[in-house]
């Protein structure tokens, strides 16, 4: 669940996502994950020790990320994964706040759901609202040593209470393989 947690803080507000960890199946009435693709522009690179993108050009997000650093990046299974971020809160993030993470191993989809933004990120000593300002977030997620190895690709989509996107982040061919 803290991994779970980690990412919907790193994803979604500054934001590896686990398939045991349970997302809540609750979208807003304006986002209808069934039928809404997702989309992604994918080229525009995320400052820092990432292998995050924005998935369109940032400047419209109410989140303006400084920076994203992993340690290790990439992640390793078995390993203590560390994630330090910082970045600008332009509106204030209210409770009804989601995230629709979406997490493919290769070409199928293990995750594609939406949770609720601000009961993931108590997990990890943020509390909803989040006040206008900068933000700094630095948490760690021990991984599972059996993760498959492969490639994974993890999509976020956060809005506010009111359907303003926030932030829309992605992380492409994540590899993992197994070490010696």
């Amino acid at each position: 669940m803290k991994l779970l947690s980690a990412t919907a803080a790193l994803f979604g507000l500054l934001a590896p996502v686990s398939a045991a960890g349970s997302l809540q199946a609750r979208a807003p009435a304006f986002f209808d994950i069934s039928q809404t693709p997702i989309k992604s522009a994918g080229d525009i690179p995320v400052k820092g020790n990432n292998p995050l993108t924005y998935c369109a050009d940032p400047s419209s997000y109410s989140l303006d990320i400084k920076s994203v650093d992993l340690t290790p990046n990439p992640p390793l299974p078995g390993q203590t994964l560390v994630i330090e971020a910082a970045g600008t809160l332009h509106e204030k993030i209210e409770k009804g706040a989601t995230v629709l993470l979406e997490v493919k191993y290769g070409l199928i989809t293990l995750i594609r759901q939406t949770a609720d933004l601000c009961e993931q990120i108590e997990n990890v000593d943020l509390h909803c609202p989040l006040e206008k300002g900068d933000m700094t977030l630095k948490t760690q997620v021990d991984l599972p040593k059996q993760i498959p190895p492969g490639k994974y690709s993890v999509h976020a989509d956060v809005y506010n209470d009111d359907g303003k996107q926030v932030t829309c982040l992605e992380a492409q061919n994540i590899e993992f393989k197994f070490r010696r």
